[in-house]
């Protein structure tokens, strides 16, 4: 049916999505260890590699995308995010990465205008 087209459709993009954002973290941080003088470097260039990366789809989106880093020293993290939208045009993707001394939490949304 249509609804089924649709919905492989947009579980073929977000695996995209997911696969750009891995490309970006990892090319970003790789294998570092976690350096506070780095983490404000490294959260501007994921973030701005996968804006830029999701631009230039040409899809008519507005987007927002955020990145927190957080060392691996026994502390807890809690993250949320809540939006007021479009469920059959609207679309967020989130990715937690990890190495040995640090974790990487991305979001995106993608609203439709």
């Amino acid at each position: 049916t249509r609804n089924n087209g649709w919905k492989l459709k947009k579980e073929r993009f977000n695996l995209e999505i997911r696969r750009n954002f891995l490309t970006a973290i990892e090319g970003t941080i790789g294998g570092n260890a976690y350096l506070h003088s780095k983490v404000n470097q490294w959260t501007t260039t994921v973030v701005e590699q996968i804006l830029s990366h999701l631009t230039k789809l040409g899809k008519p989106f507005k987007y927002v995308v955020t990145c927190v880093i957080m060392q691996k020293n026994g502390a807890g993290l809690h993250t949320a995010n809540s939006c007021f939208w479009d469920n059959a045009a609207d679309g967020a993707c989130t990715v937690r990465w990890e190495n040995k001394t640090m974790y990487c939490i991305v979001s995106a949304f993608g609203l439709a205008i």
